[in-house]
């Protein structure tokens, strides 16, 4: 994407509509710090309206009422198109939030293209209906969809987390309210082009760029049946708050400080290719990043040394370039929390073994070298906090009690992994670790397991068949005696 992007509607309900409100949102490039977009910032008005047309479609559209096959169609219609347009759609990203843009084709695009692609099979495969016998007679149990979805998407990874939200919604039967973050709402309108091209009902989808107050409106509404949210944990609590007042349904994927383990017996290379990508993904800003390396006592200088390496090898530069592995942050507030909690890191007495500052000849855009902390203990905050920036902790250990020991002392408990040259002990050693999703010599996040946090990394699930069913209301029929309890699929 090039040049100066404007928007001058809203897509509510399907169709591009002259916004109520006149606020504006101003998207900034990361890596200039110039406007390179505006957008309508929608109002409160908006949201009423964008309920109300969800509200109409849902309970009385055809949506909710159409086949699975039918759903099935247009909601592959929407992966395909965003298949076909995955390049302009990274380039838009990596312009409002400084991914690089080879990771952005990856993970923003074709990643989100996986998301909708994966929820299509869980659908084709789910159980919406079965008989079953019941204590005092047949049952049939059924699996309805929800209602209506307030799906509020973070910045980092836009399209992925959209889609993690829109397309289990969609195949459910459910209508929906999207709020894409101020930051990047620029390919949100490239999904709203798709989606009207896609023929999804009047009154299905509506795409609401706006700030966390209108945010908070959608999520409190009373129209609203189901609230979807991605982001921080403290962001987290209060839509849950908000959303109690109605009892209104809520999932939650909040944030993460994962520990990857290095066990004694793990190919240290293999170890240090594999997880310096995971560490320091997305330049940082990734809620699944392996933000604490756990490493052998006994081997630690060891592998201080190779991890400083790695770190100070990355390319940090312009998002566009093809070159780039480590982009800018996504604006001067989250430039300025990396800085701070690199001081805060020193003040605690963690050494720096690389990065720790600007990177030089980078003066403009909201960069921050990727940091590397040696010497730090897991009580220290920035081993405890989420930093969301491209500071990552090495963490010594005595034995495999205690490396799971530091891995579970956290309030989070959303992703991780372990690396060892016995896979079936990495098994066990998982099998340990109170986190959500996990991984053995390698990180993965497949779209068709369950994914979702532990503790304060929030509640529900996304992807396979778990998250797909955040989205039903489940409700028993009694059949009279004698009617038969047979199971249908």
């Amino acid at each position: 994407m090039t040049g100066f992007v404007e928007h001058g509607k809203l897509f509510i309900g399907g169709e591009l509509v002259d916004p109520r409100g006149t606020g504006t949102i101003e998207v900034v490039s990361p890596h200039t710090e110039q406007v390179i977009g505006r957008v309508p910032h929608a109002s409160r008005a908006d949201v009423d309206l964008a309920v109300s047309a969800a509200r109409a479609a849902f309970d009385h559209g055809p949506w909710p009422r159409s086949s699975l096959e039918e759903r099935l169609e247009a909601v592959g219609r929407i992966k395909d198109a965003i298949a076909v347009r995955h390049e302009e759609i990274a380039r838009s990203i990596s312009s409002q939030n400084g991914s690089p843009y080879s990771w952005s084709v990856l993970a923003q695009a074709l990643g989100a293209m996986m998301v909708w692609d994966a929820a299509l099979t869980v659908a084709r495969d789910f159980t919406y209906e079965e008989r079953r016998g019941g204590v005092l007679g047949p049952l049939l149990v059924r699996r309805e969809p929800v209602g209506v979805v307030a799906a509020v998407a973070p910045w980092n990874v836009p399209q992925f987390v959209a889609a993690a939200k829109l397309a289990p919604a969609l195949l459910a039967g459910c209508s929906v309210v999207l709020k894409p973050s101020p930051e990047t709402p620029l390919d949100a309108y490239i999904l709203a082009d798709i989606a009207r091209e896609a023929g999804l009902p009047e009154g299905v989808l509506s795409i609401l760029p706006a700030d966390r107050e209108v945010g908070e409106y959608l999520v409190g509404h009373p129209g609203v049946d189901k609230v979807s949210f991605t982001g921080s944990v403290a962001a987290g609590r209060r839509v849950m708050e908000v959303a109690a007042r109605n009892l209104t349904r809520v999932t939650l994927e909040l944030g993460g400080k994962s520990a990857a383990v290095v066990l004694p017996d793990a190919d240290p290379e293999a170890a240090v290719q594999g997880i310096v990508p995971t560490a320091w993904m997305n330049n940082g800003q990734a809620c699944v990043a392996q933000t604490r390396i756990l490493v052998p006592r006994a081997r630690y200088d060891e592998y201080a040394d190779a991890f400083a390496a790695a770190a100070g090898a990355l390319v940090t530069g312009d998002p566009m370039d093809p070159a780039t592995q480590v982009g800018p942050l996504v604006a001067r507030r989250q430039q300025q929390r990396s800085l701070g909690y690199i001081a805060i890191g020193q003040a605690e007495g963690a050494k720096v073994l690389a990065g720790g500052g600007r990177p030089a000849g980078l003066d403009r855009g909201w960069y921050v070298e990727p940091t590397l902390f040696g010497g730090v203990d897991n009580a220290m905050r920035i081993a405890r906090e989420e930093i969301f920036g491209p500071v990552v902790c090495l963490l010594p250990y005595g034995d495999e009690e205690e490396a799971a020991a530091i891995a579970n002392d956290s309030e989070y408990g959303l992703s991780g992994s372990v690396w060892t040259a016995d896979v079936e002990h990495g098994v066990d050693f998982a099998r340990r670790i109170r986190t959500g999703t996990y991984s053995v010599n390698t990180f993965s996040l497949d779209m068709l397991g369950p994914f979702g946090g532990y503790k304060n990394s929030g509640l529900g699930r996304e992807f396979g068949p778990e998250g797909y069913g955040e989205y039903f209301e489940h409700k028993m029929v009694h059949l009279p005696s004698g009617y038969g309890s047979e199971t249908d699929g």
